[in-house]
């Protein structure tokens, strides 16, 4: 009968008109994916692929409500699914506008982050730069101190060694003196202590070389170690 034909005719129309609102709906919330993407541009290219292939899908569905309705016996139904068909273009127009929109908006906020590291490792390159100079001057002002420290140590040696002399001499002195007033006891007595304790003195000089010498080669060998393993 004519109204069991009607009823069969509206079946595909409804369910064209359901896929179209289900593809509506999927590429407004992908859409709005786009538009929180944090990056970076090949995961936006992924969600761009995906909504090109939904608004082909919708694209598709529209065509065949709009040959549906260019189908229908009735001039009134006609009319009515061409306006609906009609809204539909009017909805998916609204879409791609917020499509573009929303690529532009990530497209900017992937650029600003992008922006934002680049500058944060110029700031960190900056930073090492500065540390790598301080501490530059400050094994340099540690050398210097240590150079110092050995041309003290070198006038020290220097003054020790002359003083040993000098003992030295003042030895062979007692000595010579020794000789003589040997037949003099009390003479004799006073140059035994005066030679002891000039020993006594020598010895002590002798240490204090011995070790100022220890000091400044050590010295020496601290110095050449930062010249020449300045990472050890």
């Amino acid at each position: 009968s004519a109204a069991a034909m009607a009823a069969a005719a509206g079946v595909p129309v409804r369910v064209c008109h359901q896929e179209i609102v289900k593809f509506d709906l999927e590429i407004k919330a992908a859409v709005q994916d786009i538009r929180d993407c944090p990056g970076p541009l090949s995961a936006l290219t992924e969600l761009n692929a995906a909504v090109k292939e939904k608004f082909r899908h919708l694209r598709g569905r529209i065509q065949e409500l709009e040959q549906m309705a260019r189908e229908q016996d009735k001039e009134s139904e006609k009319q009515a699914l061409l306006q609906e068909v009609e809204n539909h273009k009017k909805q998916m127009l609204s879409n791609q506008a917020a499509w573009r929109k929303a690529n532009l908006a990530c497209k900017i906020a992937i650029d600003n982050a992008e922006k934002d590291q680049l500058l944060q490792g110029r700031d960190s390159l900056r930073q090492r730069k500065t540390t790598k100079e301080s501490l530059a001057e400050s094994a340099s002002n540690i050398t210097e101190s240590l150079m110092g420290i050995s041309r003290m140590m070198s006038q020290q040696v220097q003054q020790s060694e002359e003083t040993v002399q000098t003992l030295a001499n003042s030895s062979r002195t007692i000595l010579e003196a020794n000789e003589e007033f040997k037949s003099m006891s009390g003479t004799i007595q006073l140059g035994r202590k005066l030679i002891t304790k000039y020993n006594r003195r020598e010895l002590t000089d002798k240490l204090l070389i011995f070790l100022a010498l220890a000091l400044f080669l050590a010295t020496v060998l601290y110095i050449l170690k930062k010249r020449l393993f300045p990472f050890l």
